[in-house]
């Protein structure tokens, strides 16, 4: 079935796809969109708010183009907590389209050139302004989407075949199998899975580097996922054993592996697909609720639940809200987007809700 086609009836399901498509794309490219690199610090820009670009000089009033100005942190006002920026209004610095900057590594090769920037290093244009380390948060929320975008599908792609597996063996064999793996898989539904990523990180060691924690945070967590679904597909497993073609495959003396892997497991893979969707969010929250409480992803590197950290401040929420909502923003879309294309794809892969016309839909 051309599901593209098919989910024409479900305008948010095709509008969470193409968002869903864009944020991973955008992610993949940011070595070339990101203007600036994420990890480096400058003190002297710290906290600054989102770049305001002007298109007449400021003090001839002549038009001159998109342009910014060479902007510092000025001192501290101790009565207000407020801080007065230093604008330097006789350097205007010209905005550009693929200009040369920070050179980035993608993939297998060094690029110097960006999607857009200042068009020379008098002044840097802040789209979503700095945190409080001096580092451009726009190129932290592209850099940290790898992460943040990327833990979900390598958490499927680890515990979605596990929970098959299981699932299969248990509901074709029954029986003993049947009787521990349902056991244990009911000993880890029981356990409520925020408190064991919570213990489990937290005895994490402190000199991880940010890929082994990465790694270990998705292990923890498809640990604990694919005991849910090891129990649905066991349920389906045991209706699709009876069926005829698998009765006649046994006939024919297939090996039982052979017969879960090729004509049961298969059986089951429309409602992996669905589930899959609706899975992959709660591998998105964990993550960022395990940086947000300082026991996943560790600065510098970014992701977008340790940059959401920064909202335990009550005075960031005050003063410099643009290092909040920019995650906050980006992780409520994104969990959000993956749970309406669920639904579609739900409605669209159950026979019952096909028209003729769709179930005539060749692939």
């Amino acid at each position: 079935m051309n599901l593209w086609i098919a989910l024409r009836h479900h305008s948010l399901a095709r509008f969470s796809a193409v968002l869903l498509l864009i944020f991973y794309v955008t992610v993949f490219f940011a070595d070339w969109i990101a203007p600036y690199d994420p990890y480096i610090s400058e003190a002297s820009a710290a906290l600054l708010p989102p770049s305001q670009i002007y298109w007449r000089d400021h003090t001839t009033n002549n038009w001159i183009g998109p342009h910014v100005y060479p902007t510092e942190q000025g001192p501290l006002d101790l009565e207000t907590g407020d801080r007065q920026m230093e604008v330097k209004w006789d350097t205007p610095v010209p905005l550009g389209v693929w200009v040369k900057g920070d050179p980035h590594h993608f993939l297998w090769w060094t690029s110097d050139r960006h999607l857009f920037g200042t068009t020379n290093t008098a002044a840097k244009f802040y789209v979503l302004g700095t945190d409080d380390q001096g580092r451009d948060q726009l190129s932290r929320l592209l850099y940290g989407g790898r992460i943040s975008l990327s833990i979900g599908i390598v958490g499927i792609a680890i515990s979605f075949p596990l929970g098959i597996l299981m699932g299969g063996i248990s509901g074709y064999f029954s029986g003993l199998a049947d009787t521990l793996i349902m056991r244990f898989v009911e000993v880890l539904m029981t356990i409520p899975s925020i408190y064991l990523l919570v213990a489990l990180a937290a005895v994490l060691p402190d000199n991880l580097g940010m890929t082994q924690r990465f790694l270990l945070i998705v292990l923890i967590t498809s640990f604990i996922r694919w005991a849910g679904l090891a129990r649905v597909i066991r349920g389906q497993v045991l209706s699709i054993k009876e069926r005829e073609f698998v009765q006649a495959a046994r006939a024919m003396g297939g090996r039982s592996l052979y017969i879960i892997l090729r004509h049961v497991l298969p059986q089951t893979f429309t409602y992996v697909i669905i589930s899959a969707t609706l899975v992959v969010p709660s591998f998105i929250e964990a993550e960022s609720v395990l940086s947000l409480i300082g026991l996943g992803i560790q600065q510098p590197a970014a992701s977008w639940g340790n940059m959401l950290a920064v909202s335990t401040n009550a005075s960031i929420l005050i003063l410099q809200p643009w290092l909040v909502w920019p995650p906050a923003l980006l992780i409520i879309l994104t969990v959000l987007a993956f749970n309406l294309l669920g639904d579609g794809l739900r409605d669209v892969l159950d026979p019952r809700n096909l028209s003729p016309e769709d179930s005539g839909l060749s692939s």
